[in-house]
């Protein structure tokens, strides 16, 4: 079993025979709430398993260090290179904006991690700034992408900071600019944000972006823009990637074997969203 806590969401996802996903689970509550322990309960009443039935747990996320119900801690930067490998083995980029942070990761041929470029010291970038923009909005951070994909003329998001961001997005509406508009000058504001990581440890094919926004296509596409207009895969199990990764490691390490090259992960169950 592979779990990921992140500071708004728990993910976890219950891995059978290095290669199928049994379970999984997305709960939007994260570490220092009973997320964790919902999303456990989610995980065995779809697979009708029971803990004594886990041979290995690893953990991952900004809770890692908070769930005791786990064989090993394991950080996001190595789980999330793990399990983005074995979705996409000639990936080489991963984008990943998470509640409280941003990073951007380069693998090599074999998914080993070379260099990594993060963003925690500021919320602009991350998915709490877009929580804060949706309000202000009055929509929920779901339908921001919906809402941005209506813009015909995206206004320009120039404030550096989460809290005067949130200031000009008021001024915006209060000139008459459209929320459409203003939506889509958030997502462009935030893939300059982010881009800016990936460049730092040089952009290479391919790409792939990972976490919940990876699910806000509008900003994908900004961000392909910003990235010089390469392609960025987005898998159906983004949000997910790092409990995969976690998952395949306590497989490895439970076996003792290596999960092969190129072998991709199937999904017996639904992802629950």
């Amino acid at each position: 079993m592979g779990m990921d806590i992140g500071s708004t969401t728990s993910k976890g996802v219950i891995l059978q025979d290095g290669t199928s996903i049994v379970a999984s689970s997305i709960v939007a509550a994260g570490t220092g709430t009973r997320g964790p322990q919902r999303t456990l309960e989610s995980l065995f009443k779809q697979s009708d398993l029971k803990e004594t039935d886990i041979t290995r747990t690893v953990v991952t996320g900004y809770g890692r260090l908070r769930f005791d119900q786990a064989d090993q801690q394991i950080s996001e930067l190595s789980c999330h290179a793990k399990g983005a490998h074995y979705i996409y083995p000639d990936v080489r980029i991963i984008i990943d904006i998470g509640g409280q942070d941003a990073k951007a990761l380069k693998l090599d041929s074999k998914g080993q991690l070379m260099d990594f470029a993060m963003n925690d010291k500021c919320a602009a970038g991350t998915g709490r700034f877009l929580d804060a923009m949706a309000r202000v909005l009055e929509v929920d951070v779901s339908e921001l992408s919906k809402l941005a994909d209506q813009s015909q003329n995206s206004v320009s998001i120039s404030s550096t900071c989460t809290v005067f961001a949130e200031s000009e997005v008021i001024s915006h509406l209060s000139d008459g600019k459209k929320p459409e508009d203003i939506a889509a000058g958030v997502d462009r504001s935030i893939s300059k944000r982010v881009s800016s990581l990936a460049k730092r440890i040089g952009i290479e094919r391919e790409v792939t972006m990972t976490g919940g926004v990876a699910r806000n296509s509008n900003l994908v596409r900004f961000m392909e823009k910003a990235i010089g207009g390469i392609p960025i895969k987005v898998s159906p199990y983004a949000q997910l990637m790092g409990a995969i990764g976690a998952a395949i490691y306590a497989w490895e390490q439970d076996t003792g074997k290596r999960l092969p090259e190129g072998v991709m992960i199937t999904s017996l169950e639904e992802i629950n969203s």
